[in-house]
């Protein structure tokens, strides 16, 4: 009787230990397909009228957090274009998005800034996908999309624009109109002045009189 039990616990045993084997590799499975999955990246290409300093390697950031970078660059005859790979098919840019090139760092280097101007639901959220068939390009930025990018903050025109204001001040002409200005400012002022002092006088006056009329009645 002991030996029929002990072999049916045994045997019972033996298959959950089946079972959870199964969930297991079951489990570990679906853990390394989404994985794969959530990890895998889109492209996109983006193109601009002027490098602004842009190259292999440069980030891309959504919001201010890395999430790519420019894989290839290429020369066109009256444009840039880049090819820009975003790490994580999770990571959704919403298709009304402004894209700019910045510069930032001690050393001025390029970033690529996206910001959004519309905002994806949660619910959207689970039914959009760059790398679907049926991919809402409307909604969302899809795998090889084409896109412009503009430029934004850049050092060398804050360099080109202080320059050209020092030259202006080095400009003779510049202080000759300065002064003129100046002067007719001054000639102004004591234009007013002297009205103001006129307009005192005659108030004075008036007040007087009426003083004088009011004190013989």
């Amino acid at each position: 009787m002991n030996k029929i039990r002990s072999h049916t616990i045994f045997r019972d045993t033996k298959y959950l230990a089946g079972i959870i084997l199964v969930i297991f590799f079951t489990l570990v499975t679906w853990l390394i397909i989404n994985f794969k999955v959530g990890y895998k990246g889109y492209s996109f290409f983006i193109e601009f009228d002027n490098a602004h300093g842009i190259q292999e390697g440069t980030p891309l950031r959504l919001r201010g957090i890395n999430i790519g970078n420019v894989k290839e660059i290429k020369m066109e005859l009256n444009s840039v274009l880049t090819l820009a790979h975003i790490n994580s098919v999770l990571t959704l840019i919403p298709r009304n998005s402004v894209i700019e090139t910045n510069q930032t760092g001690l050393l001025n280097e390029a970033v690529i800034d996206i910001i959004p101007l519309d905002i994806i639901s949660h619910k959207d959220k689970m039914h959009l996908s760059p790398l679907s068939k049926a991919c809402n390009d409307s909604m969302i930025v899809c795998n090889r999309t084409y896109l412009e990018g503009d430029r934004g903050l850049n050092y060398d025109d804050l360099v080109r624009a202080t320059t050209r204001i020092s030259q202006r001040f080095d400009d003779p002409r510049f202080f000759n109109l300065l002064y003129v200005f100046l002067q007719n400012s001054i000639e102004l002022s004591d234009g007013i002045l002297d009205i103001t002092v006129s307009f005192s006088d005659i108030i004075a006056v008036i007040y007087f009189y009426l003083q004088k009329t009011i004190v013989s009645n």
